[in-house]
């Protein structure tokens, strides 16, 4: 039977990546899926060349926003939602990844009696989803405390939809220097940047062995760049790591960001990290995903506060003495790891055919 869903979340590639993986899955198994989400966000670009339909509203944020903000939010909202109406009782279930962009969708298909199922790869839902919660049909969570936040008997530990490459990496036992990767994530981050341009005076003076891969982002690449190729070390600096999973694999351990997209490729790959969550992430939900992979036994946490050269110097140094500690902590980390997210997703959709 041909089924129509829609997919609803976006603003950043975490929410619309997932949808699309999903959106893919049902597409591939005969179905149509149309998606909802806004021209500022990356939705406007992603999902047109992915090959699907988006309808596009005119809705903002109301979490940490200004009152002008929110006030502008509240006034777009029930216009957003009533024009999502018709739409949402066309479809068979309505998949939300949260965001601002989910909320008009959500709850056009709450008043239209239209299952909703979310997927929350956060210890922590985020806004939208906390709202919702308790009216969802079924929740996709990532980690098992999350399940507090939404009816009993309705959540499953799914993960997050995460590339094949990630889970296609073997584990790795350290040879040689310690092969060390930083990353920020695309943009880069200046904690990190900063934290590790501190460090290398220290692992050179240590004549600490380790082999360094940094991706810094664009608008730091010159000045970190020229700093490293003055520290004297072994490695090298790039704006943008395109393979990243051949980098993952090459690494003994990570430091990076925490958001749920990171984590989720941690577990599938099996690496241990240093994770240094962003302060200013909505419901400060990188620290909540940060603390259970630390209380796991995959990764250690530093607040991005406490984030400078020598902490990050000597907590590598202290891991990398531990014989046993990276690849104790990489099966951690693989114990969180979900493959087939996506597909388990398409399958608990199409189980609401009306």
């Amino acid at each position: 039977m041909r089924l129509r869903f829609l997919m609803a979340g976006g603003g950043t590639g975490g929410h619309v990546i997932p949808l699309l993986a999903v959106a893919r899955e049902l597409a591939g198994r005969g179905h149509d899926v149309v998606f909802v989400g806004t021209d500022r966000g990356i939705e406007a670009k992603l999902v047109p060349a992915a090959g699907f339909e988006l309808r596009r509203i005119d809705i903002g944020g109301l979490n940490r926003v200004s009152a002008v903000q929110k006030a502008a939010t509240l006034f777009k909202l029930p216009i957003a939602t009533l024009a999502c109406l018709p739409l949402a009782r066309l479809c068979t279930a309505v998949f939300s990844m949260g965001g601002y962009a989910a909320g008009p969708p959500v709850m056009a298909a709450l008043l239209g009696r239209v299952p909703v199922v979310v997927m929350e790869p956060n210890a922590v839902p985020g806004f939208t989803n906390r709202k919702i919660g308790r009216r969802v049909a079924r929740a996709l969570i990532s980690f098992e405390e999350t399940a507090s936040y939404f009816p009993p008997g309705r959540t499953e530990v799914t993960g997050l939809p995460v590339r094949e490459e990630f889970f296609a990496i073997a584990p790795k036992k350290r040879e040689g220097p310690l092969r060390l990767l930083i990353t920020g994530g695309s943009q880069g981050s200046r904690t990190l940047n900063r934290a590790a341009r501190e460090s290398w005076p220290l692992f050179r003076e240590a004549g600490f062995p380790v082999h360094l891969t940094h991706q810094s982002g664009p608008k730091e690449f010159e000045e970190v760049r020229d700093a490293f190729a003055r520290a004297g070390l072994a490695g090298e600096v790039m704006s943008f790591i395109s393979d990243m999973p051949a980098a993952f694999a090459a690494a003994d351990l990570i430091v990076c960001r925490s958001g749920a997209g990171t984590v989720s490729e941690l577990a599938a790959a099996g690496r241990a990290a240093i994770l240094s969550p962003f302060p200013f992430a909505a419901d400060d939900h990188q620290a909540r995903n940060a603390e259970a992979m630390e209380k796991g036994g995959a990764a250690r946490m530093v607040r991005d506060a406490e984030m400078d050269g020598e902490k990050l110097f000597s907590l590598v140094r202290e891991l990398a003495e531990d014989a046993a500690a990276l690849e104790k902590m990489g099966q951690a980390a693989r114990a969180f790891a979900h493959p087939g997210a996506a597909r388990r997703a398409a399958e608990i959709l199409e189980g609401l055919k009306k």
